[in-house]
């Protein structure tokens, strides 16, 4: 059941329901739940990807003129990682994970068992939509679910693709994709999800969570936040200019929800990092950067016009220290540099999602937490120090959903670690192993015999009772023999 905003297929309510209806049917006969199932599809992933991986690159650079080094490195790659991790992993996640018993339960065994939550649906975003649209998916096919996609309508080309591969290479009655824009969103919103993933910005977060307490179903919410950069001044500037160019416009051109978002530094230091960032800026995408292949476009108009309306803001016009050039017929804005700008214009009141980079400064390197602490929680935050007691200070101060020292967005990378927001940042976590948790729930089981049966538990209740009965509460080996001989 599919919908593709060109063929102009209604999908209203009526059509969402008779979906997830069919869905549940084959969600309840068993299906996904084997594990020869769930390999099989994410085999079918893999292959997918690896069968159209040029399709996948026009779509992406159709869609947001994605330079095809970084649509493999951080789509097509990370995507075909975690499949391989799934794959290796999955009998070790699907099997029920063994747990003490206390002396209250005596004699007893028990064990925590994953089950799948059911019928699941995942709204990606436009900004890695091959990536973001199909990491959640696998996670709820490796947990054994029924899974309705929809892509983001911001990508068409993406969306469109997705659809067209997921039908030919996916179990169909289990897995469907949904085209469209807000109507089929809201029609889908309106039904009753056994999970519901979302990843994109606030203001939609709120309504997929209205819609997801009418049937008090659980979420993830992936979002974002202004994920700060603190710059210490004893460090090798190099480097740390290279991996924060890298984190910003080398991810999407800014357009990434853990792209570095501002800066702090000192204000003795600013000077010499701004010449860093011009120099290497320079020296990875030339002197007239709107030229350069290796820039992603912003993905639409609106987008654009946003970017320029916190560029044209009073406050910030002419703090401008690097680039600032915009195409708008090819919806390019060059990377682009601002040097104490102040903390009530627009620009610091926004997640920027684009080429912008504002500095603040501070007297002390210390003050940046304070200034960090001030505002929402940010997804990301990364500190660039040699200093021991600052990053263990950062570490300890510092809420966010995740944490770098010495780099930007690489633990987006390391599927050992929980990916996802705290606060206004999210709901959730997901990669590796989190993932399949997101879309499971965790069963206990406990097993007793018919041996064992101690009357204290029943009435008639006696002092002797009670005194073992606390004895038994406590714990204690000790005090259940004390209580025995009525000591």
């Amino acid at each position: 059941m599919a919908s593709n905003t060109k063929s102009k297929v209604l999908f209203d309510s009526e059509e969402a329901l008779m979906m997830v209806k069919e869905l549940r049917v084959t969600f309840d006969c068993g299906k996904t739940r084997s594990y020869e199932w769930r390999i099989s599809q994410l085999k079918a992933i893999i292959k997918l990807t690896e069968e159209n991986e040029q399709e996948i690159y026009q779509a992406l650079h159709s869609d947001l003129s994605k330079c095809e080094t970084e649509a493999f490195v951080q789509e097509i790659a990370m995507l075909k990682n975690s499949c391989r991790i799934a794959l290796k992993e999955l009998k070790h996640w699907m099997t029920p994970e063994k747990v003490k018993t206390s002396i209250a339960t005596f004699p007893s065994s028990a064990e925590i068992v994953s089950e799948p939550l059911g019928v699941v649906l995942v709204i990606s975003a436009w900004n890695y939509p091959f990536l973001l649209s199909l990491d959640p998916v696998i996670g709820a096919i490796a947990a054994g679910n029924a899974v309705v996609l929809k892509p983001s309508e911001i990508a068409p080309a993406t969306s469109s693709l997705l659809a067209k591969l997921l039908g030919d290479y996916l179990d169909n009655s289990c897995i469907k994709v949904v085209e469209g824009a807000v109507d089929e969103t809201s029609a889908l919103l309106q039904q009753k999800w056994d999970k519901i993933f979302y990843t994109g910005n606030g203001r939609v977060a709120r309504i997929v969570m209205a819609a997801a307490s009418k049937h008090l179903t659980p979420v993830v919410l992936e979002l974002g936040g202004k994920s700060p950069v603190v710059v210490d001044s004893n460090i090798n500037l190099k480097v740390a200019t290279r991996r924060i160019i890298a984190g910003k416009w080398g991810s999407n051109n800014g357009q990434a929800c853990i792209s570095p978002d501002y800066i702090i530094t000192t204000k003795d230091y600013a000077p010499k990092l701004v010449d860093a960032l011009k120099t290497e800026l320079e020296k990875f995408y030339g002197k007239n950067p709107l030229e350069s292949k290796d820039l992603s476009r912003i993905v639409n108009s609106n987008h654009f016009n946003r970017l320029t309306k916190l560029l044209d803001d009073d406050k910030v016009s002419g703090k401008i220290v690097y680039g600032g050039e915009k195409d708008e017929s090819k919806l390019k804005i060059s990377p682009t540099v601002l040097l104490d700008v102040p903390r009530d214009s627009l620009i610091m009141n926004e997640e920027i999602f684009g080429p912008l980079l504002p500095i603040l400064t501070v007297d002390k390197i210390e003050e940046s937490f304070d200034v960090i602490n001030s505002g929402s929680k940010p997804l990301a935050a990364y500190i660039f120090t040699n200093t021991k007691k600052l990053k263990e200070q950062f570490v300890m101060t510092i809420s966010a959903g995740g944490l770098v020292v010495n780099d930007t967005t690489l633990h987006l990378a390391v599927h050992t670690l929980p990916f996802g927001g705290v606060g206004e940042s999210g709901v959730g976590a997901y990669h590796g192993k989190f993932t399949f948790e997101a879309f499971s729930h965790k069963k206990a089981v406990l097993y007793r015999r018919f041996i064992g049966d101690a009357p204290v538990r029943y009435p008639p209740y006696t002092n002797t009772k009670m005194r073992l009965l606390k004895a038994l509460i406590g714990g204690g080996i000790l005090g259940i023999i004390r209580a025995l001989f009525g000591w």
